[in-house]
């Protein structure tokens, strides 16, 4: 398949995961106005950090008025699965493609652009992930910029009521995977526990919020790597449910 077509191709993949990324990209906006960002501060942000839970992490370095360093480590530990989705990848495209195209190719991967990719039968041709991001990256950007300005001309009850939106797309996300497996569970519970001990216990101030959070993270993810490891059984099975599902 040419270029031209393979980028069509994944923009018309792109369009449905766009649809969905302006949704929960307005709730990170009217998070993102209760902070004081600008639409285009918003819009500069989503566009180059086009994750929920890494932008959201971001946001509440910001909102703590931590370091530049914090919110920077803060937001590379949260999106590090994307390193392993772009390795995954990276198995999929021709080895003779280009530094470049690689480099860009994984600047655009998201869990869902990922799963689009990923699921395409045989060599992955970058310009299919290329189209996908093309339609979902800005809508992204653009849903982050609205819900800012929508936060700033709505009365503050309209914001505080449309900003629990944000909580209720994080339950959508944790609940299902939690329900069929019991590891994701435990650690969910486990994790909510921690979040609340750690807090009453005052260990962190404001100030230091995103440092909690790399450090519950790194701790967490270690623990949870340790107690339930992912055998090749269960990968095997994981890459065979993908590619059956798209089928």
């Amino acid at each position: 398949m040419s270029n031209s077509r393979s980028f069509a191709k994944g923009a018309r993949s792109g369009i449905p995961i766009a649809l969905g990324y302006f949704t929960v990209a307005f709730s990170l906006g009217i998070l993102a106005s209760e902070i004081g960002l600008s639409p285009l501060q918003g819009f500069i942000s989503s566009l180059v950090n086009h994750a929920s839970a890494g932008e959201y992490a971001e946001l509440q370095a910001i909102a703590s008025k931590a370091s530049y360093i914090e919110i920077a480590l803060a937001t590379l530990i949260i999106n590090s699965r994307y390193l392993l989705m772009s390795a995954s990848l990276s198995q999929k495209i021709s080895s003779d493609t280009s530094f470049l195209k690689r480099l860009i190719l994984g600047f655009g991967v998201t869990d869902e652009i990922f799963a689009v990719c990923f699921s395409e039968p045989g060599n992955l041709n970058p310009y299919y992930g290329y189209g996908a991001m093309t339609v979902a990256i800005p809508s992204w950007a653009t849903g982050t910029a609205i819900g800012i300005f929508a936060g700033n001309i709505l009365p503050q009850s309209v914001v505080t009521a449309l900003s629990v939106a944000l909580y209720g797309m994080f339950i959508a996300i944790i609940v299902p995977p939690a329900k069929k497996n019991k590891a994701i569970l435990v650690l969910v519970l486990v994790s909510f526990a921690a979040n609340f001990a750690v807090t009453e216990l005052g260990i962190f101030s404001e100030e230091h919020e995103s440092l909690k959070i790399i450090i519950l993270t790194v701790v967490l993810s270690a623990v949870a790597a340790a107690v339930f490891p992912v055998k090749e059984d269960d990968e095997e099975v994981t890459e065979t449910e993908v590619n059956g599902d798209e089928g």
